[in-house]
């Protein structure tokens, strides 16, 4: 009786996990660059009503942008993004999977580590500000570039992201204009010193591109609890019994010495 009833119970569960992931999609674009994953990702999400999951990078400077949404909206984003990949000259393939088993979602690593930043209740002091993107070939490029663009406009150095094959990407944040100004210096510097790969400005990233870039420790805040006094009403009266003045120290027998003086 007792197996009966748990093979109901798992055929439950597999059926309304059926029916949650009947009408979905996943969605995979794939380059050898960040900063064209990132351009990809955002053109994805601004072109359709779709979630972006995270990244996978699987080395070789090969990256992986995943998204999830309806069908439509999945293969409409999954083509604006190949379109965009291809001209960025990064494009290596691209999947719609409609009607993904919930199990190939369990077994895949499609989490991202902002959204445990984001449960913690952390968050950056970085947001709302446009993306400057800088990958080069080589580490020692990559450091002179972060330094010619923090010496060249106001913008801060978020993080940086290695992907394999020796490249490695510097993310910056600040304004359009600055982020846009810094990129420029850091391009010519890691001319210079080693190999540019690829670069990216994103103006207006979205909300869940925040929540899928790397950043580092020092832009992460804790936020902290607002701490208010329990019992106000007793403060106040405490306050107002101090200020009133001691009726026992007054003088009582005031009329005899007026008396005695005349």
């Amino acid at each position: 009786m007792e197996t009966s009833n748990q093979r109901s119970m798992s055929t439950m569960h597999g059926a309304s996990s059926q029916e949650t992931f009947q009408d979905t999609a996943l969605g995979l674009v794939s380059t050898r660059s960040f900063p064209a994953i990132v351009g990809t990702a955002d053109m994805m999400l601004k072109s359709a009503g779709v979630h972006l999951v995270g990244y996978e990078k699987i080395g070789g400077g090969h990256c992986t942008a995943i998204i999830r949404g309806g069908i439509a909206d999945v293969r409409l984003a999954v083509e604006s993004g190949v379109q965009t990949a291809e001209q960025f000259g990064q494009l290596v393939s691209s999947l719609v999977i409609p009607r993904p088993y919930p199990n190939l979602d369990i077994v895949l690593p499609i989490t991202t580590r902002f959204t445990k930043l984001m449960e913690e209740g952390n968050y950056s002091r970085l947001s709302n500000q446009a993306i400057g993107l800088v990958e080069t070939r080589g580490f020692p490029a990559m450091v002179g570039a972060c330094d010619a663009m923090l010496k060249a406009a106001d913008v801060h150095l978020a993080a940086y992201e290695k992907i394999g094959g020796g490249l490695c990407t510097a993310i910056i944040r600040g304004s359009v204009a600055n982020v846009a100004v810094a990129v420029e210096a850091g391009m010519f510097e890691a001319e210079r010193i080693g190999e540019l790969n690829a670069v990216m400005v994103i103006p207006r990233p979205l909300d869940e591109m925040e929540q899928t870039l790397p950043l580092a420790s020092c832009w992460i805040e804790e936020r902290e609890p607002l701490n208010l006094p329990v019992n106000i009403k007793e403060q106040v009266a405490e306050i107002e019994v101090l200020r009133l003045p001691d009726l026992t120290k007054l003088p009582t027998k005031i009329a005899e010495e007026l008396w005695n003086d005349e």
